[in-house]
Parts: C-alpha cells; structure tokens; sequence
C-alpha cells in the first residue's frame, strides 16, 4: 500500500462520523498495544481556545530540556502527518503508510468500526511508544469526558479558556460546556487550568473535588520571556504550559523555559506567512476576539483586507461581528469541504454597517484581489480556509482538514 492510498482509506473512515465516547478507543489502544509505556508521562490539554498552542508550547520547552516528547494536535492545516510529531519531527510517510495498513486489518475485525479520530489517536500513540517517547502531550479533539484522547492515562490535566463552541455535542450552556471538558480530570492527578468565566470555574471546582484531582487556577501570565507566537494572550498559554511541566515534575529552568518559548512554532494561528499576510484559524467568537486584538497590537488602527470563509455548524455571524471592524473590505469565499457555508449565506450574515463585501468562487481569486487592495491581508474564519491558504502560499499540495 502506498502512502497516498493509506491516507484516502483513512479519511473514507469519516463516514462512520464522530462516536462520542471512550470504549471504541480504548478497544483499539488495546488491539493495537498503543497504551503508553509506565514510564512515560502524560499530559492531556482541553479547553476551547488556545488547546494547540498550549500543546506546542509545552512540547516546545520539554523539548528544550532534553525529553523526548510526543505530540499529537488536530487538525492538520496542510498534511496529515503535522498531527503526529515525536520531537518536532513528522511521522515519516513509510511508517505511516505501514502503521496504517496494520491499523486497517484490525478495524476490518472490530465492530463497530472505529472512527477516523480513534484511529489516528492509535497510530499516534503507537508510533510515540515504538519511539520511546518520555512526554506525550494530547490535545482534545472535541469535549473531554467522551473524547477518545481520554482513553489515554494521563498525569497531568490542563484546561484552556472554555467558551461556546460545539455546542450540538458539548451542549448550549457554559456549564454545560465545561462539565465535558472537566471530563479529563483523573482521580488524584494535578489539573491546572486558565482564568474562566465563574459559572466555568464553579463547575470545574466541583469536577475536581469529586476526583479528588489537585487543581490550580492561573492568577499570572508568564512574563519576562520572548515567545515566537503574536498575541499577549500567549503569555496565559505559556504560564499554563510552564505549570503544567512543573506539575508533571519535568525539572525547568528560566534557559529552558526561554529556548523552548523563543522557538515554539504553531502555524495558522496569526501567522505572518509573509509580510503583511496572516493566517488565523478563529472559528468561534472567542477566538475571534483574541485574533482582534493580536491584530491591533500587529497593526494598531491600519484596517484589514480580510478573505473570510466558514464551515456549518459555527456562530458565523458572532465570529463576524468581533471581526467585521477590523476589514477595509472583506473577501467571500467557500473552502474545499462538504461542510462549507455557501458565500451568500455567509454575506447575508453581516451587518448593515459591515465594511463592503465581494463573492468569490475560490480562495485564489479572493486572496489575489485582497492582495490588489493595498492593505494587510488577513485570512480567518475557518481552519479548512486557513489550510487552503498555506498550501498555495508554500506550494504545498493541498488536503482537506477533518475539523
């Protein structure tokens, strides 16, 4: 089987949808012997915003300490193998390939099938033991309590920002919400989580207390230290980070806190792909809010030429208001997924006091006439969008993302 062909097989697993819930992933771990090694410590990270950034901050800073870490993320932007990297490298095509045809003749024997997300969890796992990793770090796919990465023992939990996102799964509620992520907790093991909302915080109290889990909320951004990602929001992502190591008892100091954040790399979340471009993924209000910000700390009061595209299921018209200010003129176009919103829903969407608006047919054309426009090029609104654009900016070939 040829690598092209291993990955078409596993993204026709999607049909089988998501199957929320920890038996199917814990099956296959098992068949697959792909449950991490006693030594190895593991750090599980949920949360609305800000989950992948965490993730690469704290792989970035064990990394810098001489571990040798795992790091399993969703989802890619450009190829599937960003999603799985053991020390900063991807899952080489040949092992992929290989795993993946194993991977195969077991879910032929389960039923029911395993998901796309079960499966890449238990590649990933397998890979990180066959490497010998010492630190894994898994970043939720969705939720918590019935997310597959939780079928993992973990040492360490670690909660983001929780705001209003999946909410057909997740629930319609802020503490709805946050029950799922606090899901994660593992009885008698540290969680550390960001500042949140206080109906968040009461509920991730209580989940705590009944795991009898030790949990610290941060009080103080990390301060003091050049971090490669934009935003003074990712000084809260590093202290989460930092914390989360130290609870895990992976020895620091201010060189290698320093060396991991200065060269931590986390793509399609305000990227400068190139002067005057940036990429950002914010496909929920929160995150667009923070991306408003992180612009104007970039760019102060210069406005935006912005290609917007955004997939079902998201609050499009909220992501549009906290980002609507910022554009001179916003450029309208699909993304490449059965999920997109079609360009006229999505400008029927906008404000009557919105900035002017054009439709496009695709990303290159919208892209190549916000380029024309004159001003800072911004692309949000949408990962799959997001991907689309690196792949043309750096010539790669261009996969869909399985949001």
């Amino acid at each position: 089987m040829q690598y092209r062909e291993a990955i078409d097989w596993l993204f026709s697993t999607q049909m089988f949808g998501i199957k929320l819930g920890l038996d199917g992933a814990r099956r296959l771990l098992r068949e697959y012997l792909a449950f991490p090694a006693h030594d190895t410590t593991v750090i599980q990270v949920a949360g609305t915003n800000g989950k992948g950034s965490t993730c690469a901050m704290i792989d970035a800073i064990a990394r810098a300490g001489g571990r040798r870490t795992g790091l399993f993320t969703s989802p890619h932007l450009v190829d599937f193998r960003e999603r799985i990297q053991v020390s900063g490298r991807q899952i080489p095509e040949e092992n992929c390939t290989a795993m993946l045809g194993e991977l195969r003749e077991i879910c032929a024997r389960m039923d029911p099938h395993p998901t796309f997300f079960e499966i890449t969890l238990a590649l990933a796992m397998r890979w990180f033991r066959q490497c010998g990793c010492e630190l894994i770090v898994l970043e939720t796919g969705m939720g918590g309590r019935l997310d597959a990465t939780t079928a993992v023992p973990a040492d360490v939990s670690v909660i983001t920002p929780i705001g209003m996102d999946h909410m057909q799964w997740l629930g319609d509620t802020l503490e709805k919400i946050a029950a799922e992520k606090a899901g994660i907790f593992r009885h008698g093991k540290p969680a550390v989580c960001s500042p949140q909302e206080p109906a968040a915080r009461a509920v991730l109290e209580k989940a705590a207390n009944e795991a009898r889990a030790p949990i610290e909320f941060l009080t103080e951004p990390l301060r003091g230290y050049h971090i490669a990602l934009a935003g003074a929001h990712q000084q809260w992502n590093a202290a989460l980070a930092v914390t989360a190591l130290h609870r895990a008892g992976v020895p620091l100091n201010s060189d290698v806190v320093g060396h991991g954040l200065s060269h931590v790399s986390w793509p399609g979340r305000f990227e400068e792909i190139r002067s005057g471009v940036i990429l950002d993924g914010a496909h929920n209000p929160h995150a667009a809010r923070i991306l408003a910000e992180t612009w104007h700390e970039r760019f102060g009061d210069h406005k935006a030429a912005m290609v917007f595209s955004a997939v079902a299921a998201k609050d499009i018209a909220g992501i549009l208001t906290e980002l609507a200010p910022l554009a001179a003129e916003i450029f309208i176009c699909p993304v490449d997924t059965p999920r997109a919103v079609p360009v006229a829903e999505i400008a029927a969407l906008l404000s009557e006091n919105a900035p002017p608006h054009r439709c496009f047919d695709g990303f290159q054309d919208a892209f190549a006439a916000a380029l024309a426009s004159g001003h800072p090029v911004l692309v949000a609104g949408s990962l799959f969008l997001v991907g689309e654009a690196r792949a043309h900016l750096t010539d790669g070939d261009f996969q869909p993302s399985a949001q």
